[in-house]
């Protein structure tokens, strides 16, 4: 049978020996590990096999899921089982939550049957026969059945298919289905709970499963163990993920020599992730950032073993742009990224050139808007211990001496010496940390305005002549449960349809109160009154006319929070129709 190529779907031997993939189609990026099971218990269990995979696709360009993800397993999951419905990686890691539902589940017995896919430690998994599986073009063709795609279309380049392994797990006495995102998504909800029975399910063998082996679609190539339990974190981050691709040309991963971006002066934040053993009030962990000369420093910062915690620290950028080196020291235990490199960039000083009336653009065609990068909201968690109290006797028996003395019926004198053994013992409390996880969110909403410059003489609230301004107001807003771990949003650059969203644009002026933003145009040096406005070219033809604005700089521990905004106004004519020339008498 023909086989198709995805590109990137190269899978690994569970030691992580990686297994190269060559076709004339494409390839896959897929790759894998796992090790050991646990025992669980009689509530938390799971059985080897009871596997399977999401299947998503998603446009290649746009990143969109553009089908219902299909849940494929050759097993007959239980009809009262909990599941979180059909959630896509990336639709999680875009902001969406945890819906639980119990009962109702859907899936796929595929026809041809799936390979198992979670290895456990009598039961590994075949690299050969996963990319087997998920090279075959008659798998392929499944597939495109099973989300409702013409096969064609799927391949033609224009498409990618996102795989996650799914488990079906008894948890706590009841039975769910969970991709390794939705795992460690939940065990956020019940404070680690869930790694702590199902560690090695839920936290090693399903998140090891599949993953990158190069980075695509934001996501990173995984480098770290295959082979030991990983953080909810490192699982939403960079796990429980494989893409297949159907391209003749297999792209290089950008390189990206900087950490973080940055504008000039604006208020950020820094993370890193620290993990290694355990800390606790007996053995804590404190992290220096050093940033431009100033140390900061986070105290206390508490974790389970085999898992991580995020720390950050606020800092506020410098007002010129600069390539800014921060050093970070990890004290007492637990290891870290020791340098971050952040570029600091200016987004001022490309505004559009002066508008003349003789301006001419006779080859202009509108181009599609375009997206930069946009992230809703996000989520994060700190980990708080507590003392499980075990009280426990010591024991410390001690010889108790007697001595006995007497006279006997004859006068003469005895002595006796015995002993008894007296437990003087004690209670000591051998009890141990225990941890509890509280999550954190922050989500950034916002509407964006154009409307036509007062002054122009025959606008409506809705249209304007060509060569007439238009003011602008972009209003923001974030909510968090956690403020003091939050920015506003401090930026917002506009670009404009007459330059293609390119090359020049207007860096908004900004105000700000709390956790609110409102941005408006600079006053225009151009503008008679010195108003803020811009001024439409008088060549641009009748129709919509949508300026773009990306809103950016809302700073979490967990990244930042950015938005795509457009609005509209429309085009009728040009100013030269209001004026009249008559001649003098």
């Amino acid at each position: 049978m023909r086989k198709i190529l995805a590109l990137f779907l190269s899978l690994a031997l569970l030691l992580g020996t990686a297994m190269p993939a060559f076709a004339a189609t494409g390839e896959g990026n897929i790759d894998g590990g796992g090790g050991n099971m646990g025992s669980g218990n009689s509530s938390s269990y799971w059985n080897p096999g009871m596997d399977g995979v999401r299947v998503t696709v998603i446009n290649a360009e746009s990143h969109a899921v553009v089908t219902t993800p299909v849940d494929l397993t050759n097993k007959t999951p239980s009809t009262g089982i909990i599941h979180f419905g059909k959630v896509c990686k990336l639709t999680y890691n875009g902001g969406a939550s945890l819906s639980p539902v119990v009962g109702g589940y859907s899936y796929r017995n595929p026809s041809q049957s799936l390979p198992r896919i979670i290895s456990s430690g009598s039961s590994p998994a075949s690299i050969e026969a996963i990319r087997s599986y998920f090279t075959d073009e008659q798998v392929i063709r499944s597939l495109a059945g099973y989300v409702g795609m013409d096969f064609d279309t799927l391949v033609n380049g224009d498409y990618k298919i996102i795989i996650e392994p799914i488990a079906y797990l008894n948890y706590d006495g009841q039975q769910f289905a969970m991709t390794a995102t939705e795992a460690a998504l939940y065990d956020q909800v019940v404070s680690g709970n869930l790694r702590y029975w199902m560690g090695s399910l839920t936290h090693q063998n399903l998140p090891l499963a599949i993953f990158l082996e190069e980075a695509d679609l934001g996501y990173p190539a995984w480098s770290g163990s295959t082979t030991s339990k990983v953080s909810n974190e490192q699982i939403i981050s960079s796990l429980g993920i494989g893409i297949v691709r159907f391209n003749d040309e297999v792209e290089e991963p950008e390189v990206d020599e900087f950490d973080y971006e940055y504008r000039v002066d604006t208020d950020v934040i820094t993370s890193v992730e620290v993990s290694g053993g355990q800390s606790d009030p007996d053995n804590p962990v404190t992290v220096q950032f050093v940033i431009e000369g100033s140390t900061y420093t986070v105290s206390n910062v508490y974790y389970p073993d085999g898992d991580s915690q995020l720390v950050w620290v606020k800092w506020h950028t410098p007002d010129e742009p600069c390539v800014c080196t921060i050093q970070v020291r990890v004290l007492g235990g637990g290891t870290a990224q020791s340098t971050i490199t952040a570029n600091i960039v200016d987004l001022d000083g490309n505004d559009p050139p002066n508008p003349v009336a003789d301006d001419r653009n006779d080859t202009f065609t509108l181009v599609d808007i375009p997206e930069k990068e946009e992230v809703a909201s996000v989520s994060w968690g700190i980990w708080s211990p507590w003392w499980q109290e075990n009280w426990v006797w010591v024991e410390n028996w001690e010889k108790c001496w007697h001595t006995d003395r007497w006279t006997d019926s004859e006068g003469k004198s005895h002595t006796d010496r015995w002993y008894h053994w007296v437990d003087n013992g004690w209670w000591e409390d051998q009890g141990w940390w225990e941890f509890d996880y509280n999550a954190y969110t922050a989500g950034l909403t916002a509407t964006m305005v154009i409307t036509p410059d007062s002054l122009s003489p025959t606008a409506s609230s809705s249209a304007l002549k060509s060569g007439y301004g238009i003011q602008q107001s972009v209003t923001a807003s974030v909510s968090t449960t956690q403020s003091s771990a939050v920015t506003a949003a401090q930026n917002a650059v506009t670009y404009f349809p007459e330059f293609n969203y390119e090359g020049f644009w207007r860096l908004l002026d900004r105000s700000i109160s709390g956790k609110r933003s409102a941005f408006t145009f600079k006053d225009n040096p151009y503008s008679t009154y010195n108003r803020p406005t811009h001024f439409t070219p008088i060549w641009y033809p009748d129709g919509s006319y949508t300026p773009y604005t990306w809103l950016l700089d809302c700073w979490t521990p967990a990244g930042m929070l950015s938005l795509n905004l457009t609005d509209s106004l429309r085009i009728s004519g040009d100013l030269w129709e209001d004026w009249h020339i008559a001649p003098t008498t």
